[in-house]
Formats: structure tokens, sequence, C-alpha cells
């Protein structure tokens, strides 16, 4: 009977401290992810969030295959599997990023970017910024993100193993990947803006040209500030629709190289 209680208290220790990495992965992946761990969610709400993920995410990883090695510090294990999360969040994160970006950029090409948000975001970003980013993760949230997150999470460990470190060299070279994937889509969904932007400043410069006394600037800029609302009316569906369909392609393989 002592050996029973002696093996199941071991099989409890184990239980326990694989549930404890676990929750050091899932803690740092919704440290970043977006809507879930953004800092206007109160810090109790996001503790609860990343209980009950854990919970989620746990019993698909509660192998003995993949259980913790108990040669290996706790203590060590643990820091490796919050920076493992960190990295599965910011592959996330990066996404939102781009839309801000492209955001930013569609702003200062319609001379919008003295128009700020409501401080949605933690920093000042013009409203077209805001307004993106708002609606790209609410369409994220709408479409299952919490499903697709806790899967990511899960399938991580097929990947990377519970309490193994990953190489400098791979997280340098995915973490180089990733931000210029994020720079090129972003400005990819900022191109219509960039491109009217061109084409009004060009058509001004010609109208100048041929009449010195005209006041361009002030006939412009109406001009310019509809055409940009009026574009960010028709391509804004079209654009959280690529940008979705990126964020997938990343939920799906977040560790993989970027197109």
């Amino acid at each position: 009977m002592m050996e029973g209680l002696a093996r199941l208290l071991d099989l409890t220790q184990a239980g326990f401290a694989g549930f404890v990495l676990v929750f050091m992965r899932v803690g740092g992946v919704m440290f970043l992810l977006p809507a879930f761990g953004d800092n206007a969610i109160p810090a109790r709400v996001r503790l609860g969030l990343t209980i009950a993920f854990t919970l989620v995410v746990w019993p698909m990883v509660a192998d003995p295959a993949r259980s913790p090695d108990p040669a290996r510090p706790l203590a060590l294990m643990m820091g490796i599997e919050a920076g493992i999360g960190l990295l599965l969040g910011l592959s996330i994160r990066f996404m939102v990023f781009a839309l801000q970006f492209a955001g930013s950029v569609a702003a200062q090409s319609t001379s919008l970017a003295q128009v700020f948000g409501s401080g949605i975001a933690p920093d000042p970003m013009p409203a077209i910024g805001n307004l993106m980013m708002l609606a790209g993760v609410t369409l994220a949230v709408v479409s299952g993100l919490h499903v697709k997150a806790a899967l990511l999470m899960a399938r991580s460990y097929e990947i990377l193993p519970m309490g193994l470190p990953v190489p400098a060299a791979d997280v340098a070279a995915w973490g180089t990947a990733r931000v210029a994937s994020a720079f090129a889509l972003g400005f990819s969904l900022a191109a219509p803006f960039v491109l009217t932007a061109f084409a009004y400043n060009v058509s001004l410069g010609a109208i100048n040209k041929a009449m010195p006394s005209l006041m361009v600037a002030f006939i412009g800029a109406p001009a310019i500030v509809a055409a940009s609302i009026l574009l960010l009316l028709l391509a804004g569906p079209l654009m959280l629709t690529f940008w979705h369909a990126r964020l997938d392609e990343v939920l799906a393989l977040p560790l993989g190289m970027p197109r």
C-alpha cells in the first residue's frame, strides 16, 4: 500500500511540474496575444484566462513522452518555457504591428497623421491605425482566435519539446524574418493609400505649374482627405480579409519562415 501511495505521489509531482511548465508557456503567449493580453484587460481577468487556456492545453500535451526531465532544474525549464511562449506570442503580435504600421503609413501619405485616435493602443497612433487595428483584432476574435491560439500552443510541443532551449541562431533568423515580413505586409496593406497620395501630389504639382497663382493646397487638402476616407471605405474590407488570411497562416505555422 505504501509503495502504491509513493508511486501515486511521484506521478502527482510529475503532473504538477508539467502543469506549471505548460502554464509558463501559455502565460508567455497570453502576455502578447491580441485582445486577451492587452493592457485594457484587468490583470485578474488575464490571469484567469491564462489558467483557463492552461487547463485546455495541458490535457492535450499530458503525455509521458513529453513529461519534463526530472534531472533538469525546474526553475531553468520554467524560464525556457516562458521564453518559448513569448516567441509564440510575438509571432502573433507582429501581425498587429503590421496593421499599426499600415495605418501609420496610410495616415502619413494622406496628411491624416495629425488626427490621433482615442487611446485604444498604449502609444498614440493616427486614427486610421487605431481603426485598422481594432477592426483586425475584432475580426480575429469573432473568427475563433481563442480556439486557434489553444491549438497553436498544443502543436508547439511537437516542434519545441517541453523544457528544451531553442538555439539562439534559429531565434535570430526567425526574428529577422518575422520583422521583415511584418514591415512588408504593413507596406503592402498601405500601398493603395501610398499610390493615391503619389497621384495626388503629381497632379497638384502639375496644376501648380500651370497656374502658379492658384492656392492649390487649400483646394487639394479637402480632396485628399475625402479620397482617403473613401479609399478606406472601399479597400478596408479587402485589406482586412488579406490580413486575416495571413494571420491564419501564422497561427497554423508560428515558427515557420514567413513568405
